[in-house]
């Protein structure tokens, strides 16, 4: 399904990512990089005592995830050109340290731009746990190439 393009997308078509589990490796190197050492996210004592009982993933640690996710995919190879926004997004239950997310996402809006060799596509993304639980939800904006120029 490599390359798909704006022009051979359809509003409703639906593809789920490979799923990944959250690892320890994973919120320590994001806390290195994000500088976030929050409790919530490095301390295990504390947090045993708190309202999730252990530590919890970082949310933009399970965004970017899962936007790696979606890139593995390859659906859009060689056609998207720019994620253009991010809208709506929910952290709807904390990530913890061993769950495995996947998204599942669909095609909600399809609309030209101004410039005749690229369209806009809206997608809804919801994030699932291992429990087939919505961890997160929103809607990603991808500029694509257009195939076909109007």
């Amino acid at each position: 399904m490599g390359g798909l393009g704006f022009d051979d997308a359809e509003i409703g078509m639906r593809f789920d990512t490979p799923r990944r589990t959250v690892t320890e490796a994973d919120v320590v190197n994001f806390c290195g990089v994000s500088g976030d050492f929050h409790t919530l996210h490095t301390d295990a004592e504390a947090m045993r005592d708190s309202q999730f009982g252990e530590r919890i993933a970082h949310g933009a640690l399970v965004l970017s995830i899962v936007t790696g996710l979606r890139g593995r995919l390859g659906i859009f190879t060689d056609s998207l050109l720019a994620f253009a926004e991010i809208r709506r997004w929910r952290f709807v239950r904390p990530v913890l340290i061993g769950d495995t997310i996947y998204a599942s996402n669909e095609i909600v809006e399809l609309r030209p731009t101004s410039k005749a060799d690229r369209g806009v596509m809206v997608q809804k993304v919801e994030v699932f746990n291992q429990h087939q639980e919505i961890v997160h939800e929103g809607e990603m904006v991808s500029i694509l190439k257009r195939t076909v120029l109007a």
